[in-house]
């Protein structure tokens, strides 16, 4: 896929640390319940890390106890890309920024009580929260 958003690996590395290019762009996972965002409750929008692209809406966090911050829906079906996952013996659905193609998380099914029913399960690494500012 074509993205609006195109480097080299080795463009890549040089604007990321080694931990944000593990997850970014090799599909890594940082490690349950260490992320900045995990627990945040501040409201603004959150964007990719690599390329700034609008993802998420703070509305549209919430706690689902997994270790990583959860979302119900994108900020616009367009700024996501949807990819089959059949790694480590399971079957998921991988999420990665439609604007630069870097790996966030996982979505499931399991959002139960959600308005979408989803929880979208993203790597903090991967995204850059900008407040809402105050009035």
């Amino acid at each position: 896929m074509a993205y609006e958003v195109e480097k080299t690996d080795e463009e890549w590395r040089a604007e990321l640390t080694p931990e944000e290019y593990q997850v970014l762009r090799k599909a890594g996972t940082e490690r349950a319940f260490t992320g900045e965002y995990t627990d945040t409750e501040t409201t603004g929008v959150y964007r990719c890390k690599a390329c700034q692209a609008k993802l998420f809406e703070s509305d549209t966090k919430f706690h689902s106890g997994c270790g990583w911050p959860s979302f119900y829906q994108p900020l616009d079906n367009d700024a996501i890309e949807y990819i089959e996952d059949n790694s480590h013996g399971m079957k998921r659905v991988e999420v990665r920024c439609a604007n630069c193609g870097s790996h966030l998380g996982h979505v499931f099914p399991d959002g139960y009580g959600t308005p979408t029913g989803d929880r979208y399960c993203i790597n903090s690494i991967s995204l850059t929260l900008e407040p809402t500012e105050s009035a």
